[in-house]
């Protein structure tokens, strides 16, 4: 399967003069273990984590809402994958927590399942981000997801969260422990984030941009289509 790369330039990552203003937000699908996928026509952009690593807080920043994507004080409580459109122009897909140790072996079987249906089967996605902890090394189940991405022919982007929670001086070397436990590429793709101070959060939708095709190309597709 051919890997979906992602490109790094010098700096980081690619950026644009701004980021897109989010005025339209629905989670439109919410699928459980026995659902069935939609088949939606609009680029994709998935984020996986383990249960507590801030993934509903970043979806939120993303948004620009507060609390449109529900956080909990309780892990493993996302059991579903769920689609948000965002502005009509592309869907955030929230994936199960893992890694909650409270969860039945069974249960979390069930739940890989269910991500690994969707990593092969949606035709739309475009790019998954995995989010870790800046503060620690990343665990097992963290290592794991990161080479599962991969073998599902992405390469996924790393969104390393709860920075506002070292100092500036440890960030040098907090990246550095999560890209060498994670064992990332070099040209790996790694973003620093935080959602009390949003910082990350340009750069992250930089990259979903540039997934995205200009309104005038699409528009030349539509019309080409009804030729």
């Amino acid at each position: 399967m051919k890997r979906r790369l992602v490109s790094q330039n010098s700096s980081g990552v690619g950026k644009g003069d701004e980021t897109m203003n989010v005025t339209k937000v629905n989670l439109e699908t919410v699928c459980g273990i026995t659902s069935k996928l939609p088949e939606n026509q609009l680029p994709e952009f998935a984020f996986a984590g383990k249960s507590n690593v801030g993934k509903s807080s970043l979806i939120n920043a993303l948004m620009n809402r507060k609390s449109y994507a529900r956080t909990s004080s309780q892990p493993g409580k996302t059991q579903t994958i769920n689609f948000y459109n965002i502005n009509e122009v592309l869907y955030f897909v929230d994936l199960p927590g893992y890694g909650y140790a409270k969860v039945s072996q069974q249960t979390r079987e069930k739940w890989g399942k269910m991500i690994e249906r969707y990593l092969r089967r949606s035709a739309q996605l475009k790019l998954v981000f995995l989010l870790v902890d800046i503060r620690h090394e990343p665990s097992e189940n963290d290592c794991d997801m990161y080479q599962w991405v991969i073998a599902n022919g992405f390469s996924p982007v790393v969104i390393a969260t709860k920075l506002d929670k070292i100092n500036r001086s440890q960030i040098a070397k907090q990246c550095k422990l999560v890209r060498t436990k994670l064992g990332m590429e070099k040209e790996g793709v790694l973003i620093p984030f935080s959602a009390e101070t949003k910082q990350g959060r340009e750069e992250i939708w930089a990259l979903m941009e540039s997934f995205l095709a200009p309104a005038e190309e699409t528009m030349e597709c539509s019309e080409g289509a009804k030729e």
